[in-house]
């Protein structure tokens, strides 16, 4: 009597990689913890938890911040307990990463992007009203193509 596996009626197959949905768990888990803790301590209100990034391991984990003041790092840093402890009651994981913090660097270079396009609105504006047609690039027609017509074989 041969025996056939059942296949579980659940799927099986996942929409996106293991350590991204490990990564959003604990996005989420101290992002709801460092609020809990901004309750009691001021230099931690407002931050935004925007990304983790855990080694496959789950021995290290990266927590980026929209914003890092050196206060707010401080801060971090004496609570990093009770967040590690957050991650390990909530996230059931092998291991409980060891925490560190950082300024999420896509901010930053979004920072830099929205000056140097303010600079570049502010120069326009002290030139003052460019003259009709100045900013419009001159019209150029596509070149017509021939078309050859093949005579078919006799």
């Amino acid at each position: 009597m041969s025996q056939k596996r059942r296949r579980p009626s659940w799927p099986t197959q996942r929409h996106y990689p293991r350590m991204a949905r490990v990564n959003e768990l604990l996005r989420e888990v101290l992002a709801e913890e460092i609020e809990l803790v901004a309750a009691a301590d001021s230099r931690l209100e407002l931050l935004t938890v925007t990304a983790v990034a855990c080694e496959p391991d789950l021995r290290h984990a990266k927590v980026l911040l929209a914003s890092l003041p050196d206060a707010a790092l401080a801060a971090l840093g004496e609570a990093r307990p009770r967040l590690q402890k957050a991650v390990a009651q909530q996230a059931k994981l092998k291991r409980t990463p060891q925490l560190s913090f950082a300024e999420d660097p896509a901010i930053l270079a979004g920072t830099k992007v929205e000056e140097i396009l303010r600079a570049i609105q502010l120069e326009d504006e002290a030139r003052g009203p460019a003259p009709a047609g100045e900013h419009e690039p001159p019209v150029q027609e596509p070149p017509e193509q021939e078309a050859s017509v093949q005579e078919p074989p006799q």
